[in-house]
């Protein structure tokens, strides 16, 4: 892959904002030819920058309703056990390994506080998970 300049960035900036932009609008945005938008866009497609497009809904209108950053410290070298056992778990929507003072972070959901409630200690029971901190996603300002 090639470095991305100015123009890329901005075309991506403005995808990620409205993936369902016309391209002419693109262009009238960027200041370019059409073309050049058409050009960058394939480009950044087949060198696998720009992967998918995609439909984001608010936050009200999933199910799943409530959502939660959970970070956890893992014991010991079971990180890839551990990690194993957060992916195949329906209610892990994303997974992240990080540094500092905890090893993952999964942003977790369920339909109810109960269910959550149900998810979380199911999460406390995998083996290697030492500790865990939730804090729950309240509003939404920027996707």
């Amino acid at each position: 892959m090639t470095g991305l300049d100015d123009v890329d960035r901005e075309l991506i900036g403005l995808l990620r904002d409205d993936a369902r932009m016309p391209v002419s609008a693109l262009a009238k945005k960027l200041k370019v030819a059409r073309g050049t938008v058409q050009n960058r866009m394939a480009r950044l497609e087949r060198e696998g920058v720009i992967v998918g497009y995609s439909v984001r809904l608010k936050p009200q209108a999933e199910g799943q309703r409530i959502r939660a950053l959970t970070t956890v410290a893992v014991e010991g070298n079971q990180a890839s056990e551990v990690l194993r056992a957060l992916r195949g778990h329906p209610n892990v929507f994303a997974l992240h390994t990080t540094n500092g003072r905890w090893d993952l972070v999964a942003e977790l959901r369920a339909d109810t506080l109960e269910d959550f409630d149900r998810v979380l200690s199911s999460i406390r029971l995998v083996e290697g998970i030492a500790q865990t901190e939730t804090s729950l996603l309240l509003s939404t300002h920027k996707l």
